[in-house]
C-alpha cells in the first residue's frame, strides 16, 4: 500500500504542477502519463489535467484507488467524476519529499524537478530530470497526431502510402548494435551535433549541412544505420523509395516528391531517408519519360531547398549504384558516407554479435574467414540458416559444423544468383 501511496501522491501532484505552471511543456510531462493523458485531436496534452480513479488503475494497476485517496490527509475523492483532488498543497508537498522513495520519484519526474529543485535540501535538477525523459517525438502517439493533422486531403492521403514512417520506440537496433567503421561513426556523430546545436549554426549562418548520401553494396547497413540514428536523435524516420513513386504514379511524379519533402517538413524534427537514389541517373540518361526527367529536376530543386538546421529535416540519400550518379547528384550533399563491405575484423564483430543470444559452442574468427565479401546481411542469413537447420532436429546449440555447413549452402546458392562485383 505505501507503493500505491506513492503513485498516488505523485500522480496528483504532477498534475497540479503541471496545470499550474505555464512554463513547463508536454515533454515535461513523464513519458507514461504523456501517452496516458494524450489527446489525438489536439496533439497534445491538454490543461487542465484531472486524476480519477481510473487513471490510478490504468496507471499502476491500483485496485483500491478510492481508499487509497482517502487514507492521505492530504487528497479528497470527489464521487461526481470520480476525481482526486489535493486538499492542502504544502502539505502533499511535505508527504512526497519526506518519503524515502520521495527524492528518486522526483528525480525521475520533470514535472516534479521543475517544482522541488530548489526545495529545502533535496538534491534535484530539472535538467537532468528532463534529459531522462523520452520526448513525445519518440512515441508513435505524436507522429500519428502530426499525420492526422496534415492528412485531411486526398493528396497527402496518396502520399502517407508512399512513405514508411517509424517512430524511434519501434526501431529494433540501436547504433551501439551496429559494427560501423570509424568514418561512419565520426558521420554519425556530426549529425548529433548538428541537430544538438541547431540554434548556433542558424545563428552563425552554417544552414547546408545535415544532406548525406549513403554509398555501398546491399546489405552493408545503410538503411539500418539511418534508421539507428532515427532511435539515437529521437527523432521520427521517414523512408521512401524513388522507383515505389514513380512506378505508381507516373504522371504525378513531381508533384509527389514535392508532397514528400513537405511530409518531412510537417513530421520535422525528422529524418527523410531517400532509397534507391540511383534512380535519378538512369531517369537523367534516358529520353523515354519528359515526366520523369522534370520529376528528377524538381527532386533536385528540393535537396536543395530543405535544410536540417532550417527545417530540422535531416536528409539521407542511400545508393548501391554510385558510378550511375552524375555530379548534379553528388555535388547536392555535403557528406558522403562509404559502406563497403565489411572486412575480416568487422565480420567477426558481426557474426560475435549476432550470435551472442545463442547457445553452443563456435569460432566466429574462424567462419570471418571463410566469408570473404559477404555483407552484413549475408552474415546474418548465414546464422539464420544454420539456426533453421538444427531445429530440424530440434537441437537449440550450434556447433562450428552448423555453421560452416551453412556458409556452403549460402555460397551455393549465390552460385545461383551470381551479381558481378561492380553491380552489387
Amino acid at each position: 500500500m505505501d507503493d500505491e501511496k506513492l503513485k498516488t501522491t505523485e500522480l496528483v501532484l504532477t498534475a497540479e504542477i503541471y496545470n499550474k505552471t505555464d512554463d513547463l511543456q508536454v515533454d515535461d510531462l513523464p513519458a507514461n502519463l504523456r501517452k496516458h493523458y494524450w489527446d489525438d485531436k489536439e496533439g497534445t496534452v491538454k490543461r487542465p489535467l484531472n486524476v480519477t480513479a481510473k487513471d490510478l488503475t490504468i496507471l499502476y494497476n491500483i485496485k483500491n484507488p478510492v481508499e487509497i485517496a482517502k487514507s492521505l490527509p492530504f487528497l479528497v475523492y470527489e464521487e461526481f467524476g470520480s476525481q482526486l483532488k489535493l486538499t492542502v498543497f504544502d502539505l502533499g508537498v511535505k508527504w512526497l519529499a519526506k518519503h524515502k522513495q520521495g527524492a528518486k520519484c522526483i528525480q525521475n519526474n520533470p514535472v516534479l524537478a521543475h517544482f522541488y529543485e530548489n526545495y529545502d535540501s533535496l538534491d534535484v535538477s530539472y535538467e537532468e530530470a528532463k534529459q531522462k525523459n523520452e520526448p513525445k517525438e519518440v512515441s508513435r502517439q505524436w507522429i500519428d497526431s502530426l499525420i492526422s493533422q496534415i492528412s485531411g486531403e486526398k493528396e497527402t492521403e496518396e502520399v502517407l502510402k508512399l512513405a514508411h514512417i517509424l517512430v524511434p520506440e519501434e526501431i529494433d537496433q540501436t547504433l551501439d548494435q551496429l559494427v560501423l567503421n570509424q568514418d561512419q561513426k565520426d558521420e554519425v556523430e556530426k549529425m548529433v551535433k548538428a541537430i544538438q546545436f541547431r540554434d548556433y549554426l542558424t545563428r552563425i549562418g552554417l544552414l547546408e549541412i545535415g544532406k548525406l548520401l549513403f554509398v555501398g553494396p546491399p546489405g552493408t547497413g545503410k538503411t539500418s544505420t539511418a534508421r539507428a540514428m532515427s532511435g539515437k536523435l529521437k527523432i521520427p524516420f521517414v523512408e521512401v523509395k524513388l522507383s515505389m513513386i514513380t512506378d505508381q504514379y507516373l504522371g504525378e511524379t513531381a508533384k509527389n516528391i514535392d508532397r514528400v519533402f513537405e511530409l518531412a517538413k510537417g513530421l520535422s524534427p525528422c529524418i527523410l531517408f531517400i532509397d534507391e537514389f540511383d534512380f535519378i541517373a538512369k531517369t537523367r540518361s534516358s529520353d523515354e519519360h519528359a515526366a520523369l526527367k522534370r520529376a528528377v529536376n524538381t527532386l533536385l530543386k528540393a535537396i536543395d531547398n530543405i535544410s536540417l538546421v532550417k527545417h530540422g529535416v535531416l536528409l539521407i540519400g542511400a545508393t548501391n549504384h554510385p558510378h550511375l550518379l552524375d555530379s548534379a547528384a553528388w555535388r547536392r550533399f555535403d557528406d558522403i558516407v562509404n559502406f563497403p563491405l565489411p572486412d575480416e575484423e568487422m565480420r567477426q564483430k558481426i557474426l560475435e554479435y549476432v550470435l551472442s543470444e545463442i547457445d553452443g559452442t563456435f569460432n566466429a574468427a574462424e567462419i570471418a574467414s571463410i566469408t570473404d565479401g559477404y555483407s552484413g546481411s549475408d552474415l546474418r542469413m548465414v546464422v539464420r540458416e544454420a539456426v533453421l537447420n538444427a531445429l530440424m532436429v530440434d537441437r537449440f546449440a550450434l556447433n562450428q559444423e552448423d555453421l560452416v555447413r551453412a556458409v556452403g549452402e549460402f555460397n551455393k546458392r549465390s552460385a545461383f544468383n551470381y551479381i558481378p562485383e561492380d553491380e552489387r
